[in-house]
């Protein structure tokens, strides 16, 4: 299991060993030397993986963009001159232990840090659409609200009650309303053939 989130890889965490799951946002092939760029809901967090360890390293080689991944590793301070001033774990990247590919991907259709994308595009693959950060942000402030409404709620001791007819129906519910108006229509069938045998006797 995690135990912290990519975004939340700071220089509180030097030189403790942590275990990261999350997508491969970018693969950079620096000489010998493979750079992860890892993302989750919180943020990046640059993964550094060394030919050292050989088991490791291979299986680094073979990951690409959006591929999720679980890494354990050591958190260290970047060298000087590289710090990312723009990003919580900017002064720190994490040296890669252990890589285990979780899920493989197929090569993405689009960046998802490209903000011009058309609507067919974002809805014809919406799985992706998500986890781009924008989405991402709007996603957890709408959670957010709703916690709130719900805590003021509660404390002022309302009682969360479901009512399935006064709440947005979702497929199954209309696969089920389908499914009542063709038992009903073949019934009314079944009955005016009943009526018709009947009068013609």
């Amino acid at each position: 299991m995690r135990t912290t989130y990519c975004g939340l890889v700071s220089e509180t965490l030097l030189g403790q060993t942590v275990t990261l799951m999350g997508w491969a946002h970018r693969r950079r092939d620096h000489g010998g030397v493979i750079f992860i760029d890892l993302r989750d809901r919180e943020g990046l967090v640059q993964v550094v993986c060394d030919p050292d360890r050989a088991e490791m390293f291979k299986a680094a080689e073979g990951v690409r963009n959006e591929f999720c991944l679980k890494i354990v590793g050591k958190v260290r301070a970047r060298p000087a001159g590289t710090e990312n001033a723009n990003l919580v774990s900017g002064k720190v990247e994490l040296l890669c232990h252990e890589l285990e590919v979780l899920n493989p991907s197929v090569t993405p259709p689009f960046q998802l840090d490209d903000d011009n994308l058309s609507e067919t595009t974002r809805l014809t693959h919406r799985v992706l659409d998500l986890r781009r950060p924008a989405m991402q942000k709007n996603l957890i402030l709408r959670y957010r609200v709703a916690m709130e409404v719900r805590k003021f709620l509660d404390a002022n001791g309302f009682i969360d009650i479901e009512t399935p007819m006064l709440t947005k129906s979702t497929p199954e519910a209309r696969a089920t309303t389908s499914c009542r108006a063709a038992s009903t229509r073949a019934c009314s069938s079944r009955c005016r053939s009943r009526r018709s045998c009947s009068s013609s006797c």
